[in-house]
C-alpha cells in the first residue's frame, strides 16, 4: 500500500518586476478587471464552457512531445482528444528548449500567452502574474501536490504530473552482475556498483555531469527519501545548525551526497564525466551500456522509449533505509499557471484545459507519474518496486516562514532543489581529483548555511 503525505512548495528565490506586453509583444496588455466567476473546482468537464470558442497558447518545457517521432503520446494526440470534448477551444503549444531561464524572461516581458509552466519565482509574487485556481483547502482535497504554488491560502499552480524520486537501472545488467536483491543502503548500493564494474561492461553509475541540471536529482533525495520526514525540507532544514553533518547511521543529506562522492572516487562512473551527454544516455541505458542513473520517475518512460529494450528498464527506491524502512520523496513536476492578463474567456478555457489534462487525459499515468486526482489510485508500472514504500511529500513551512528556505538558498549559494547543480558538479570534481575530502566539502556547506541563517535572523537549533 502506498501512502502519500501532504506536499508544500519549495520556495524559489527571484524578484521580478515586468512591463506587461501582449502575447505578440507589440502592445501593452490590458488586465481584464472583471472578476472570473468560476474556479477550478467549479469546472464540470463536458458541460462547463461548451459555448466557448477561442484559441489559447501554452508555453511548455516538453519540446520532445512536439516531435513526430516522440515514442510516447505526443501533444498532437492529447489535443485531438481534448477537441473531441471541446472542439471550439484550440490549444497552441509553444515548446521552449532552455525552459528554466527562458520562461523567466518571458514572464518578465509578459509575452507568454495564456498558460505556462510556472518557473522559479518568489511565491509572494504569484498573485502579480497568475490567476488563482481557488482556495488551498478546496484544491488540496481534489488534487495531489496542489499546494506547491499556494500562497496566502490561494493556489496559483496545478501540477502537470507527480514524480517520485528513485534510481533508474537496467535489470539485465543487474542480472549479469549477479545482483539478486535491490540495494537498500548506501553500502549495498556501492557494493552493487563494484559488482557491475567487475562483471559487466556497463558504466556502473552515469553521472550526467555535463548536462548540469540532471545533477539536481541528488538534492531531491535529501528530504523524504533520506529521512522519512515530511517536515525536513521546509521546517527542519531551515533551522538546522549543521544539516549536512554525518548522522552516523547512513541517513540524511550527508549519506545521499556521499554515495556520489564515493562512486566517483572509486571510478565507478563513466571514464570521462566531462563528456557525458543527456540525449545519448537514454539509449545507452536502454541497451545496457549504463547500469544506473539518478533521476526522477518522469525519466522512466523516456528511457523505455529510447530503444528496443523497454522491459529492461527498472526504477527502484533510493538506497537509504531509515529505522528499517525505505521511503521515497514525492512531489509535483512543473505546474500549469494561467496568465492573470488573459481575457476572461481565455482564462476559463485555460481552466477547462488544465482540468482535462489533470483528470481525463491520462498524462500523468502515461509519463510514469503519480496520479494527480486524489480519487485516482491507478499507479503506472514504473512503481512496481515501490510496494510497501511510503511516498513522502514535503509539509508546508510554518506560517510566516514561507520564504526562509529561499533566503537561505540564495545567501548560502547552495540552492537546494533550486538550481544548485554546480555544487553537485564540485562534488564530482573534488572526488575525481582527490583534492578535497567529502567531510571538508560538507563542513563548507554547513558553514555557508550557518552564515546565511545568521544574516537572515533565522534561528538555528
Amino acid at each position: 500500500m502506498r501512502k502519500i503525505t501532504r506536499f508544500a512548495a519549495i520556495s524559489l528565490a527571484l524578484s521580478a518586476f515586468f512591463a506587461l506586453t501582449a502575447c505578440g509583444g507589440k502592445q501593452a496588455a490590458v488586465l481584464d478587471e472583471r472578476p472570473l466567476d468560476i474556479s477550478y473546482t467549479d469546472i464540470q468537464l463536458g458541460s462547463t464552457g461548451t459555448d466557448i470558442a477561442t484559441t489559447i497558447t501554452l508555453l511548455s518545457h516538453r519540446t520532445d512531445m512536439l516531435a513526430t517521432d516522440y515514442p510516447g503520446k505526443g501533444w498532437s494526440a492529447y489535443l485531438a482528444e481534448f477537441n473531441k470534448l471541446y472542439p471550439d477551444i484550440r490549444v497552441q503549444i509553444e515548446g521552449i528548449t532552455d525552459y528554466a531561464s527562458t520562461a523567466v524572461m518571458r514572464l518578465q516581458g509578459g509575452d507568454w500567452g495564456d498558460i505556462m509552466m510556472i518557473p522559479a519565482i518568489d511565491k509572494k509574487d504569484l498573485s502579480s502574474y497568475f490567476l488563482p485556481f481557488g482556495s488551498e483547502s478546496e484544491l488540496c482535497a481534489q488534487v495531489r501536490f496542489a499546494d506547491q504554488w499556494a500562497y496566502g491560502g490561494q493556489v496559483y499552480g496545478i501540477p502537470s504530473t507527480g514524480n517520485a524520486q528513485g534510481v533508474l537501472y537496467n535489470k539485465k545488467v543487474f542480472r549479469e552482475a549477479g545482483i539478486t536483491k535491490l540495494p537498500a543502503t548506501p553500502d549495498e548500493f556501492l557494493s552493487a556498483l563494484r559488482l557491475i564494474r567487475m562483471r559487466t561492461k556497463a558504466v556502473p553509475l552515469y553521472t550526467n555531469y555535463a548536462a548540469g541540471w540532471t545533477l539536481g536529482a541528488w538534492d531531491a533525495y535529501i528530504g523524504g527519501s533520506a529521512t522519512g520526514d515530511a517536515d525536513f525540507m521546509n521546517k527542519t532544514l531551515v533551522h538546522s545548525k549543521a544539516p549536512f553533518a554525518d548522522r552516523g547511521d547512513g541517513t540524511g543529506p550527508y549519506a545521499v551526497y556521499k554515495i556520489l562522492y564515493d562512486a566517483v572516487a572509486e571510478r565507478l562512473i563513466e571514464d570521462d564525466y566531462s563528456t557525458t551527454d543527456w540525449e545519448s544516455c537514454k539509449g545507452k541505458l536502454n541497451r545496457g551500456e549504463i547500469a544506473t542513473m539518478m533521476l526522477g520517475s518522469w525519466a522512466f518512460t523516456q528511457m523505455q522509449g529510447a530503444g528496443p529494450n523497454a522491459d529492461d528498464i527498472g526504477y527502484m527506491p533510493f538506497p537509504i533505509t531509515v529505522n528499517g524502512k525505505q521511503y521515497a520523496s514525492a512531489g509535483p513536476d512543473y505546474n500549469f499557471g494561467i496568465n492573470l492578463r488573459s481575457s476572461n474567456k481565455n482564462k476559463e478555457a485555460a481552466l477547462i484545459f488544465i482540468k482535462w489534462m489533470t483528470e481525463r487525459s491520462g498524462f500523468a499515468f502515461n509519463e510514469g507519474g503519480i496520479p494527480l486526482a486524489v480519487s485516482d489510485t491507478d499507479y503506472p508500472p514504473v512503481y512496481a518496486a515501490f510496494d510497501g514504500i511510503d511516498f513522502v511529500a514535503d509539509n508546508p513551512a510554518v506560517p510566516g516562514e514561507e520564504d526562509f528556505k529561499a533566503k537561505l538558498d540564495a545567501d548560502s549559494e547552495l540552492n537546494i532543489n533550486n538550481g544548485g547543480d554546480d555544487k553537485i558538479q564540485r562534488i564530482v570534481e573534488h572526488a575525481d581529483k582527490h583534492d578535497r575530502s567529502f567531510d571538508e566539502i560538507m563542513a563548507g556547506w554547513n558553514q555557508a548555511w550557518a552564515k546565511a541563517q545568521e544574516r537572515n535572523g533565522i534561528q538555528a537549533d
